[in-house]
């Protein structure tokens, strides 16, 4: 039911029919561009409904297989949008194709920018203190009297995790946005996300570090050629070489299994709500 609620909230934010979607490893994505994405966030601040966010890549849709709660809590999103390259392709390449990809850190940018124009009011969760402090100097700097309705950083306990959400409830804020690892930020938004009482909801991952300074983004031709994950490798070649072994070849396996026998849609556990 859950699932079903959350699938309605995305046509009813629009007022007119939903936009053309797309059934890949199981799941269910959005077809759309940035521009209609960054749309549908700035009618759900305005009509104070929520729109919980998910971005997936090759990594995520790899490990959906055995972990559950990410599983779920992907599926529980209003809108699931392609975040990674290899997944526009792959979607290409089995004829049910993506329009474009819809990268988490540039939606986490123009939600910025929007929030900027329109004076709406965003909050911060993530990220160690230092870096959430640099984060903040940055944000003010770039879009100066952008409101910040509250920040908390990204290293708390399973005890303290309701309070945070209680102090975001507080905070009345437009925009949340979550600079924490997978799938600790998917758990914590489909947890809590019906007593923050905020309208767009948006885990960006590493994406505190990089708007902060403190991690360098691959170059565009980088990204337009999917490759930042091999740029990240040859930032930490040591942390990271068996994880992107595993997962791409993980990801190239799933594609041809996919070619030959689609997945079936994946099924939300309604009942698991009360277990995350």
């Amino acid at each position: 039911m859950a699932f079903e609620l959350g699938r309605l909230n995305k046509q009813s934010l629009t007022g007119r029919r939903e936009p053309q979607r797309k059934l890949l490893f199981g799941l269910s994505l959005d077809g759309i561009r940035m521009d209609e994405a960054v749309d549908r966030c700035r009618q759900a601040v305005q009509s104070r409904r929520p729109l919980l966010i998910g971005v997936v890549n090759a990594a995520k849709i790899v490990n959906l297989r055995r972990d559950p709660a990410l599983r779920d809590a992907l599926l529980d999103c209003n809108m699931l949008l392609a975040d990674g390259q290899s997944v526009v392709w792959a979607s290409r390449l089995l004829g049910r194709p993506l329009p474009e990809r819809v990268a988490g850190i540039d939606l986490f940018v123009e939600l910025l920018d929007l929030a900027h124009r329109q004076q709406r009011s965003i909050y911060l969760l993530g990220a160690k203190p230092a870096i959430l402090a640099a984060l903040e100097r940055q944000v003010a700097h770039r879009w100066p009297g952008l409101r910040l309705a509250g920040s908390h950083h990204g290293y708390f306990g399973e005890t303290e995790a309701a309070e945070i959400a209680a102090e975001i409830r507080a905070a009345s804020a437009d925009m949340l946005f979550l600079g924490m690892a997978s799938p600790n930020k998917e758990i914590f938004l489909r947890r809590f996300q019906q007593m923050l009482n905020v309208p767009v909801l948006h885990g960006v991952g590493g994406s505190f570090d990089v708007l902060a300074g403190l991690t360098k983004r691959a170059p565009l031709a980088w990204q337009n050629l999917g490759l930042e994950w091999a740029y990240r490798l040859l930032q930490e070649p040591r942390r990271l070489w068996k994880r992107y072994l595993v997962t791409n070849c993980a990801f190239v396996a799933l594609t041809l299994r996919e070619a030959v026998r689609p997945a079936p849609a994946l099924q939300l556990d309604a009942s698991s709500r009360s277990e995350v």
